[in-house]
C-alpha cells in the first residue's frame, strides 16, 4: 500500500518530465540571421496595450552620455580607486529592444541589430562556459575547490622584455590567484554567486578598489569574510572567475562560448567578447586574451539584442534548441536558485524575482540577465516570453515590464 502513492508520483514526475521534452521540440526555433515575427493578436496580444509598452520604452531611454567613456567618469566608478577603463569602450546607441512570445518577435524598437556593450549581461556568458565545463567534466563540480585546478597564470607583456633586467628583478614573474589561506577555500560555487570575497589584484585592479565601503584606511586591511557567507558585486573577482574558466579550457572564451553555445543557437558573427589592454597570458606557448565579464573598466560583450534575445531564449527553454541540450537543465535550474547571502542572486548573472521583489508586476518564477544601461534579458517562463530593453532608465524596469504583461490577453 506504501509503495503505490510513491509509483504515482514517479508516474507523474516522468510524465511531466516528457511533457516538458515534447513542448521544447515542438517549439519554433530561429535559423541563424533569420526570426520569424508573428502579429501581437495572432499571439492573443492587445497591440494597442502593446505599442504603449513599446512607446514607454521608447519615452524613458537612459539620459546618461552616449558617448560610454564619458558616462563612466561621470558615473561613480569613474571616481573609484584605479576606476580608469583599460578596456574598448564605444559610443552607444538609442533606446532598443525585442519582445520575444512563444518564440516568435511580437514588437522590435530602435535599433536591435546594432552591435553595443550589454555590460554586466557578459557575467551570464561567463557562469555559461563554467557550466559547459561542469557538463563535460571539466570541472567535476561546481562545489569543488577552485584552488587544486589552477595551474600557475604566466601573464604575456611586450614591454618587459625590452625592460633592463634589473628593473624587474623584484616583479612576480607569475600569477598564483589562489594561493592564499583565504583563497584556498573558494569554490567555484562561491565566484558564481559572488559570496567568494575573493582577495588580491588582478589586470591591476585591487578586488578592494570595485565600489569600496567604509573608510579609506580599512579597504585593503578589512577582515575576510568566509566564503559563502556574504555577497558582494564585485568586478575584479568576476574577472578571475573567466580567467579560471580560460586556465581550465586551455582555450579563451570566445572560441569556446562561439563553438559550444552562440553557433548552436545560431547566433550571429558580429558579436565580440574582449578583454584588456593588459590581460594577456601565455598557455599552453599561446597567446589568450582573458576577457572581461562586465564593462566596469571597458572590454566585455559587444552584442545585438537579436543575440541577446536568442540567450534569453535559450535560457527559457531549458538550455535546449534545436534537438539539442546546448548546456544542461540541471545547470539552468542552479543558475536559477538563490542562497542565504543573496535571495535574488543565483549564478551570476541570473537575478532571481523570489517574492517578486525585483518586479512586482512579474510572476515570481520570472529572471533576468542585467547589465549597466539598463541591458535586460527578461526571461518569464510562465507566460512564454522574452523581453530585450537597451538603454532604458533603471528605475522604470518593473514598470515597462508591467505594461508588456498587461498586453497579454
Amino acid at each position: 500500500m506504501k509503495i503505490f502513492p510513491i509509483f504515482i508520483i514517479a508516474m507523474v514526475l516522468l510524465n511531466a518530465e516528457s511533457f516538458n521534452l515534447c513542448a521544447q521540440q515542438k517549439a519554433y526555433f530561429p535559423d541563424k540571421n533569420e526570426w520569424q515575427s508573428q502579429s501581437p493578436s495572432s499571439l492573443k496580444i492587445n497591440a494597442e496595450k502593446l505599442s504603449r509598452a513599446i512607446d514607454f520604452a521608447k519615452n524613458n531611454g537612459s539620459d546618461a552620455d552616449p558617448n560610454l567613456k564619458i558616462a563612466h567618469y561621470e558615473s561613480g566608478f569613474g571616481r573609484e580607486p584605479f576606476g580608469y577603463p583599460i578596456g574598448p569602450m564605444k559610443t552607444r546607441g538609442e533606446a532598443s529592444g525585442l519582445i520575444i512570445k512563444n518564440g516568435y518577435i511580437v514588437a522590435e524598437w530602435g535599433t536591435p541589430e546594432r552591435v553595443d556593450l550589454t555590460f554586466s549581461v557578459a557575467k551570464s556568458f561567463v557562469s555559461a562556459t563554467v557550466g559547459l565545463a561542469v557538463d563535460r567534466g571539466i570541472i567535476s563540480s561546481e562545489n569543488d575547490i577552485v584552488y587544486p585546478y589552477m595551474a600557475p597564470i604566466i601573464p604575456y607583456n611586450t614591454v618587459r622584455p625590452q625592460m633592463n633586467k634589473a628593473d624587474h628583478l623584484y616583479e612576480e614573474d607569475i600569477f598564483e590567484l589562489f594561493d592564499t589561506e583565504h583563497n584556498r577555500k573558494i569554490t567555484w560555487d562561491h565566484l558564481l554567486r559572488q559570496t567568494s570575497d575573493w582577495e588580491g589584484v588582478l589586470w591591476g585592479k585591487p578586488d578592494w578598489a570595485d565600489r569600496p565601503e567604509g573608510p579609506s584606511n580599512e579597504w585593503r586591511s578589512r577582515e575576510r569574510n568566509e566564503p559563502g557567507s556574504i555577497y558582494k558585486y564585485n568586478d575584479t573577482r568576476v574577472n578571475v572567475l573567466a580567467l579560471a574558466s580560460m586556465n581550465v579550457w586551455r582555450r579563451p572564451l570566445p572560441v569556446v562560448l562561439k563553438e559550444h553555445l552562440m553557433d548552436k543557437i545560431g547566433a550571429s558573427d558580429s558579436w565580440r567578447w574582449t578583454g584588456y589592454e593588459n590581460s594577456f597570458v601565455i598557455i599552453d606557448g599561446q597567446v589568450m586574451q582573458a576577457v572581461s565579464g562586465g564593462s566596469h573598466w571597458g572590454g566585455g560583450m559587444f552584442i545585438n539584442a537579436y543575440d541577446q534575445a536568442r540567450f534569453g531564449y535559450l535560457t527559457l527553454r531549458n538550455g535546449w534548441w534545436k534537438g539539442e541540450q546546448i548546456i544542461s537543465e540541471s545547470w539552468l535550474e542552479k543558475s536559477k536558485t538563490p542562497t542565504t547571502a543573496q535571495d535574488t542572486y543565483g549564478f551570476m548573472n541570473y537575478f532571481i524575482n523570489t517574492d517578486q521583489k525585483l518586479l512586482p508586476s512579474a510572476p515570481a518564477s520570472a529572471f533576468y540577465h542585467l547589465g549597466a544601461g539598463v541591458n535586460m534579458i527578461y526571461v518569464d517562463q510562465e507566460n512564454d516570453l522574452v523581453v530585450v530593453a537597451r538603454w532604458l532608465k533603471s528605475h522604470h524596469m518593473d514598470d515597462f515590464i508591467k505594461l508588456v504583461l498587461e498586453s497579454m490577453e
